[in-house]
């Protein structure tokens, strides 16, 4: 490619060592992904050379004739664990800025968490959904085999059972479980408080410790304030009087924020806001600033980035953004270790950007909250539609019309209401016996509940692959999932059985590595040689052959 340097100019000069730069096209290519050296562009007789090696005189002044060639660009080494907040991943003791996040009904499984934590990366158990027994083998499975090896578990916000929500706080204080991940809060609630101040004293040099850590996933900013935010000194006063921490503890808890670290959550899989990305994240980085300054403390919150964390370009533009980290969610419910069923992930790896719609929530039916699902291939978002627009209009499940009436019988619950209801009322005897109670006396909250039951259902449906429920398949998951099938297509990674979490976050951390020395070397006027600039997937062992050269 010919160099024009009235338009690139010469910032300095290279000098060779043993070999002449290349010009070849799959040299330049072959340069800029040795991510753990520079990368020099350099003018070879109007041709555009790269090399990984030499020395650089930054300057006009031109070293002896015939010992190197004129410098026109550069960008520094820049690997993988360089990415993000040092102090996040020092904290955490983590090897890479990187959290596998929680999918609930353990989705995100033990498997996940464990080939996570073993490759510097931070997974968390998606507990959300599951029963208490289900969440104790879990964590309990995960102190053994990972021992010192860092990883957390979920606490979902559940507004209609506290009681269930402060059984998981005392499973995972029991457990000493000391990183959780909150989710879904619309406000603070006594039981996660309650984790976070829990064991919280100062030591011998009047610093604050706080064994509990909440890293937040959050897509509001009146959420994002109350994480932001010391915790609440009613519900400080209230642990109090309970004796779950004494009044020294509480004085202590007013100069600490409620969590440490917070997701911007934008356009995602399960429960969001459909925020974009661009947006959210520089208003939440604003938002944590200014409260920094209200509150003067001693660690500045540090703010990572969810919701579409799905190519090697998107997760460098996290970081160019500011995220201290990334999180991804929808690209790994495709992979290997996640427990779901097979017939999911091949959904999955052939959905586009456009195959999700938002869907009525199980967990938050009767508010009216939705989560972001999988439309290709399932008519679950059409069917819980349906039922919330029914519960919303009526107050008893027999004031709906017949032929209405016969639909959900046959399609949706494929029984009678009466039956469906003896079904419910086992399950909530067990998990919640006051749901049980107040339905008895109020038609529509047992409408609510029954059609909750068919909500809930559908997800487990499709975490085991029932045939005959295909239909109905509740797939939690958000546009990423698309744009990452595209990022792989023709590539290893295009077949959902090669794919694996660990690969798949050393590729986008790798790729963005390469997009950010690529952005480097333009915005001092190189355009490269078409296709010198693209990444695709590779396989651990080729990234770890390239790290190691």
């Amino acid at each position: 490619m010919g160099l024009n340097l009235n338009d690139i100019g010469i910032i300095g000069w290279w000098t060779q060592e043993a070999m002449e730069p290349d010009i070849s096209t799959f040299g330049i290519h072959k340069a800029i992904l040795k991510i753990s050296k520079p990368i020099f562009i350099v003018n070879v007789e109007d041709t555009m050379g790269a090399a990984t090696y030499g020395t650089i005189t930054i300057g006009k002044e031109i070293p002896d004739a015939g010992e190197g060639y004129p410098l026109c660009a550069y960008a520094p080494p820049l690997l993988p664990e360089d990415l993000g907040n040092p102090q996040f991943r020092k904290e955490h003791k983590l090897r890479y800025a990187y959290i596998i996040g929680d999918m609930a009904n353990g989705i995100s499984s033990c498997d996940m968490v464990e080939f996570a934590g073993q490759s510097g990366m931070l997974g968390f158990f998606g507990s959300g959904g599951l029963s208490l027994d289900e969440i104790e083998s879990a964590t309990c499975r995960l102190k053994s085999n990972l021992q010192d090896i860092p990883f957390g578990m979920n606490l979902i916000h559940t507004p209609g059972d506290l009681e269930y929500e402060l059984a998981v706080v005392n499973l995972y204080i029991k457990h000493g479980i000391k990183l959780i991940s909150a989710a879904a809060y619309m406000r603070l609630t006594f039981p996660l408080v309650y984790y976070r101040v829990h064991g919280i004293y100062k030591d011998s040099c009047g610093n604050i410790i706080t064994p509990n850590k909440i890293i937040a996933k959050i897509s509001r900013v009146e959420v994002a304030e109350q994480f932001l935010s010391p915790p609440p000194k009613k519900i400080l006063e209230q642990l109090v009087s309970k004796n779950l921490i004494t009044q020294e503890q509480a004085s202590i808890a007013e100069y600490i924020p409620m969590a440490e670290d917070i997701t911007a959550e934008a356009d995602s899989g399960g429960h969001t806001d459909n925020r974009p990305a661009i947006a959210l994240l520089p208003t939440i980085i604003a938002l944590r600033d200014q409260m920094q300054d209200q509150y003067n403390y001693k660690n500045i919150v540090r703010i990572g980035l969810a919701g579409g964390i799905a190519t090697p370009v998107s997760t460098a533009a996290a970081f160019a953004m500011g995220a201290d980290y990334v999180l991804t969610g929808s690209i790994n419910q495709s992979c290997i270790e996640a427990d779901t069923s097979e017939v999911v992930k091949e959904m999955l790896a052939k959905a586009g950007q456009a195959d999700v719609t938002m869907a009525p929530a199980a967990d938050m039916f009767e508010m009216g909250v939705k989560v972001q699902v999988l439309k290709k291939g399932t008519m679950f978002a059409q069917r819980s539609t349906k039922l919330y627009e029914l519960y919303s209009k009526y107050n008893d499940y027999y004031d709906i019309p017949e032929k209405e009436r016969e639909t959900i019988e046959k399609k949706f619950l494929q029984k009678s209401f009466d039956n469906s209801w003896i079904d419910t009322k086992e399950f909530f005897t067990k998990r919640d016996p006051s749901q049980v109670e107040r339905a008895e006396s109020n038609s529509k909250h047992k409408m609510a509940l029954v059609f909750r039951s068919y909500l809930g259902r559908s997800s487990k449906w499709a975490m085991t692959g029932e045939p005959s429920r295909k239909m109905d398949y509740q797939i939690w998951c958000g546009p990423a999932i698309g744009a990452f099938n595209e990022w792989v297509k023709g590539s290893f990674l295009e077949e959902y059985k090669n794919r694996d979490i660990v690969t798949i976050g050393m590729n986008l951390l790798f790729g963005a590595c390469v997009a950010f020395r690529i952005n480097w070397l333009k915005s001092q006027k190189i355009l490269l040689p078409q296709n010198c600039g693209r990444f695709k997937p590779l396989s651990l062992s080729e990234i770890n052959s390239i790290l190691s050269d």
